[in-house]
C-alpha cells in the first residue's frame, strides 16, 4: 500500500510549537542536544553492562546470584537502548555526527540492526504513527490484536491475560527473526526499504556475527551450553518486557488514537503534530527514577513532536507544549503513574479481545 499524506494547514498548529519551543532554547541559550548529565548516565549505564558482562562470562557466579545478573542484564540492555542507542538514533545525543552515530551503534553490539531500527522506528513509526498497515510497531501477528482494523484470532480472546509473555519474547524475536526478515524481503510490514549501500551490507552481517560470538558462542564456550541457555533467556526475556512495555504505553492504551487514512483521497484527516498528540500517551513524568531509566521516553509526547530534541529537556519541554495544546483546545493525553498507564493497556487490550470491538479513545 502506498503511504498516506498528511494535510499542509497554512498557520499550522505544528509551526506554532516549533516557534515557541525555539523561543525557549533561544532565550535559554541551551542546547537542543544531551548535555553532561546525558553524557554521565550513558557511562554509568554502559559501564555496568560491561562489568555484568565480564563478571557473568569470565567469573561466573554461582546459579543463582548468575541469574539475578543475567536479570539486571536484560534491564541494562532496555535502558542502553532507551538512553544512548535511541537519542543517538535520533541525532538528540550530540552536537556533533560522529557522536550520536557511536551512540546508536550500540544498537548494533546488542544485536539489533541500526540500519533496520532507524527505518523502522524514526522514519515509519514516527511519522505514521499507529496508522494500521504501516506502522510496524502496532503490528504483532498473530499473537496480540492491537487496532479495531486487524483481524481477530480465536486466542486474541486471552491476549490481556498472557501479552507479558508475548512481550518478553520481543527482543529474541527482533534480533533472530525480524531484522533478517527485513533485510531479504527489503521491506517493513508494507513499506519498502530504501536500497542499502555496499557498506551497509558489510556492516549487517559484521555486527550480526559479532553479536552472535559475544552473546552466544564465547557464554558457551565459557560456562557450558546449559549454564548459557539460563543466563541468555533470563537476560533476553526480561530485555524483551522491558523494551516492550514501554512502547505499548505511549501508544495502546485506551485514551489514544488510530487514526484511518480516507480512501478517496490518500490523507489523513489531521496535520501531522495533531496526529502525533491524538496517537501518543505519557506516563509518570514526575517520577525521576523512571524518567531516569527510560530515557525520558515517558515523555512520549515530546519526544514525537521534536525527536531531535534530546530527552534530558523533555521535563521544560512539556509545560511549553501542554500549554500549546491548551491554547488550541487538543487534549494532551498523560497518565500520573505507571500503574495507572499499565492498568490503561489492559483494558485496552481487553477492549481489543472481542471481535467485534470498536475503540472510542473518547
Amino acid at each position: 500500500m502506498s503511504t498516506p499524506k498528511f494535510p499542509k494547514i497554512p498557520l499550522s498548529f505544528h509551526s506554532e510549537l516549533k516557534k515557541r519551543i525555539s523561543d525557549y532554547f533561544t532565550e535559554k541559550g541551551k542546547s537542543m542536544t544531551g548535555n553532561f548529565k546525558l553524557y554521565l548516565k550513558a557511562g554509568i549505564l554502559v559501564t555496568s553492562f560491561i562489568a555484568v558482562y565480564v563478571h557473568l562470562v569470565f567469573f561466573t557466579p554461582a546459579t543463582l546470584w548468575a541469574v539475578l545478573e543475567c536479570v539486571l542484564l536484560g534491564c541494562l540492555i532496555a535502558s542502553i537502548g532507551f538512553n544512548v542507542m535511541h537519542d543517538g538514533a535520533h541525532g538528540s545525543f550530540s552536537r556533533y555526527k560522529w557522536i550520536n552515530n557511536f551512540a546508536s551503534n550500540f544498537a548494533n553490539f546488542l544485536g539489533a540492526s541500526q540500519h533496520m531500527w532507524k527505518s523502522k522506528h524514526n522514519v515509519i513509526h514516527h511519522t505514521y504513527t499507529n496508522i494500521h498497515g504501516v506502522d510496524d510497531d502496532i503490528e504483532a501477528r498473530p499473537f496480540l490484536r492491537l487496532c479495531d482494523e486487524q483481524q481477530h484470532y480465536k486466542i486474541h480472546k486471552y491476549q490481556h491475560w498472557y501479552f507479558w509473555a508475548a512481550y518478553s519474547l520481543l527482543y529474541i524475536w527482533w534480533i533472530f527473526v525480524t531484522d533478517y526478515k527485513k533485510y531479504f524481503s527489503g521491506k517493513i510490514g508494507s513499506v519498502p526499504l530504501r536500497k542499502m549501500t555496499t557498506r551497509e551490507h558489510v556492516e549487517f552481517w559484521f555486527y550480526k556475527v559479532s553479536h552472535a560470538f559475544l552473546f552466544v558462542a564465547l557464554p558457551i564456550y565459557m560456562v557450558g551450553a546449559g549454564a548459557w541457555a539460563i543466563g541468555f533467556f533470563s537476560m533476553a526475556l526480561v530485555a524483551g518486557f522491558v523494551l516492550s512495555i514501554v512502547f505499548q504505553l505511549a501508544h495502546t492504551v485506551e485514551h489514544t488514537h488510530f487514526p484511518q487514512i480516507d480512501d478517496s483521497t490518500g490523507k489523513m484527516e489531521d496535520e501531522w503534530a495533531i496526529h502525533q498528540i491524538k496517537t501518543t500517551a505519557n506516563f509518570a513524568t514526575r517520577n525521576k527514577v523512571v524518567s531516569w531509566l527510560v530515557g525520558g521516553l515517558n515523555f512520549q509526547v515530546e519526544h514525537h513532536l521534536f525527536p531531535k530534541i534530546s530527552h534530558v529537556h523533555y521535563p521544560a519541554i512539556s509545560q511549553i507544549i501542554k500549554k500549546a495544546c491548551q491554547d488550541y483546545g487538543i487534549k494532551y493525553i498523560e497518565y500520573p503513574k505507571v500503574r495507572l498507564a499499565v492498568a490503561s493497556h489492559v483494558a485496552y487490550l481487553r477492549q481489543m479481545s472481542r471481535p467485534d470491538a470498536h475503540h472510542d479513545p473518547h
